[in-house]
């Protein structure tokens, strides 16, 4: 190591080339919000000489070229991208994302430790930085069937790992404030370390309370107001743009120069399809300038101040002594990333290629029992029929109510209101367990959409018009070992598989992208109307919670209505 020091010194001072210099270009200081025209001499992993004129054994002519940080996502599953951590790897990075930090929530709730090791050991070999949060609520909740249960006991061999930064999003945000057992004893070990949250819309002495357990960054904001309330009490603002999920618009106003020190961005749920057409953080960066926000207050919440949030003292940015974690951009508004390298490596396929392969795991995790239409009737109720109503670009549901149509004995669909049925089938081979329901919203006129990707306990999720259609589409990820499936008149017209564990493919990204842009429009043909019907799909297990005033309650008013299993 002294040998090693020495050199960068050498190379620093300049008595000695650096390994690579990158000429001719500038770099966007983060501190002053100046771009300073600069030599970049990097040693090893590190950055170690700016503001100079320096030699390498290797030359890089940047003109005309601005150098920044590396990117930071904050708040990731990556199983939502719907490949293995390689591939998202080989898929993100040569988008200027040098750092992920990501919380193996979906794959923990199907196979439990097992899939944090998977992810572990994964992130010893990929090029980017994958950093782990370990997922604090497996099961998700009480109302569906996990695959796992990872009490504290199983998290706690994991929480000296090196790739671990804290404990994941804590989303039972009602136990935390109930002081429910379960949720103390994971909040008391991770005392001093990274927690992080998860409390949409909560406010009050209630996010108070919340905030008192030690957690400290949130990425449930979908308000500039509720932002800064949340701001205002300490936390540090994670700002989301996924596939589903899209706060940046509403959230615009809060990205300030005054207030980037405590924001951040991140994805959450992002897929290879809008990856390949829109980018990834970068997307972000170049959305915000050209909306208003300055330079300065972007690229600090993509970077320094990322880093700063969740302990990673050693990047982003440009400044001798730091992680060579860089992006070599055409300009700060494009935000086009020309060359990144990662650690003093340039990512190039070659570098790729250098990584020890991680056998998958979660082959055989779909176990759901064969259904038939006669499994997805409903029967008559009185009155006013309970409705999942779907919100677009979120994953917040609504619960409405409507008179649907008789059929015999059956509550059937209503297509000239938008009403169809979804059924939730557990699939993880425990109980066998199926609920149905009504969803409003996906605009299917014929056919069915199935998925075994359903947040959070990853059951078989499917909607259709008729009910033939949803069971071969049930069916069908049975037999792909889990995956998307797009049914019209008995035939399947589209599909993905994703046996790893039921979420992600073994194919490569560029596959996946490929496969999920010809599902898109399989979807679009039964007369789909929302941009990602799949991520949509996936998230509609997800419990409604319409009162959010808890403390006076005891307990959240949880109305789960069709789905509970």
């Amino acid at each position: 190591m002294t040998n090693r020091l020495e050199r960068l010194i050498d190379q620093g001072v300049g008595r000695v080339p650096a390994d690579i210099v990158l000429k001719g270009g500038s770099f966007f200081d983060l501190v002053t919000g100046e771009v300073v025209r600069s030599d970049i001499a990097i040693g090893a992993d590190r950055i170690v000489g700016t503001s100079g004129d320096y030699e390498g054994e290797t030359e890089i002519d940047i003109s005309g070229r601005t150098v920044v940080p590396g990117f930071i996502d904050t708040h990731l599953h990556i199983e939502s991208s719907l490949v293995t951590p390689h591939e998202f790897d080989r898929c993100v990075l040569p988008y200027g994302v040098t750092t992920a930090i990501c919380d193996p929530h979906e794959i923990a709730n199907v196979l439990g430790t097992e899939g944090i090791e998977f992810f572990l050991e994964s992130a010893l070999e990929t090029i980017m930085d994958v950093r782990v949060q370990l997922s604090s609520c497996v099961p998700a909740t009480h109302l569906e069937t996990a695959g796992a249960d990872l009490p504290i006991e199983r998290l706690l061999p994991f929480r000296d790992h090196p790739k671990v930064i804290g404990l994941a999003e804590f989303m039972n945000f009602p136990g935390v404030i109930h002081k429910d057992s379960v949720c103390m004893a994971k909040l008391d070990a991770f005392q001093g370390g990274h927690i992080d949250g998860h409390a949409p819309l909560l406010s009050g002495n209630d996010l108070n309370g919340y905030l008192s357990a030690g957690i400290r960054t949130e990425h449930e904001c979908t308000t500039a107001a509720e932002a800064l309330e949340k701001i205002r009490k300490g936390m540090h603002i994670l700002v989301r743009e996924g596939s589903v999920s899209k706060d940046l618009a509403a959230l615009i106003p809060i990205i300030t120069e005054r207030l980037s020190p405590y924001l951040a961005l991140c994805t959450d749920d992002r897929n290879p399809l809008d990856i390949a057409e829109q980018g990834h953080l970068d997307h972000m960066i170049r959305t915000a300038i050209a909306n208003g926000v300055e330079p300065l207050a972007i690229y600090r919440a993509a970077s320094i101040s990322a880093a700063r949030a969740f302990g990673l003292r050693d990047r982003g940015l440009v400044a001798p002594g730091w992680r060579a974690d860089l992006v070599v951009l055409d300009s700060l508004e494009n935000c086009r990333a020309e060359m990144v390298f990662s650690a003093g490596r340039r990512v190039t396929d070659a570098l790729f290629a250098t990584r020890r392969p991680v056998a998958p795991i979660g082959l055989d995790s779909v176990k759901a029992r064969p259904v038939n239409a006669a499994h997805f009737g409903v029967p008559v109720a009185e009155g006013e029929t309970s409705v999942i109503g779907v919100i677009p670009g979120k994953i917040i549901t609504e619960h409405r109510r409507y008179r649907l149509p008789v059929k015999g004995n059956e509550t059937t669909v209503d297509l000239a209101n938008d009403i169809i049925k979804v059924a939730v089938i557990e699939r993880h081979g425990k109980n066998g367990n199926h609920a149905n329901g009504f969803v409003q919203g996906f605009g299917l006129k014929k056919g069915a959409i199935a998925s075994t990707v359903g947040h959070d306990s990853h059951n078989i999720c499917v909607v259709g018009v008729n009910e033939d259609d949803m069971a071969r589409a049930a069916n069908r990820l049975g037999e792909i070992k889990g995956g998307f499936v797009v049914v019209e008149d008995g035939k399947v017209t589209g599909e993905i598989a994703l046996p790893v564990a039921g979420l992600m493919s073994l194919e490569p990204y560029e596959t996946v992208r490929d496969t999920l842009h010809h599902l898109r429009k399989a979807a679009f043909a039964l007369g789909a109307t929302l941009e990602e019907p799949f991520l949509q799909l996936a998230f509609l297990p997800l419990p409604v919670i319409p009162h959010l005033k808890i403390s006076d309650r005891g307990m959240v008013d949880v109305d789960k209505f069709a789905l509970i299993d």
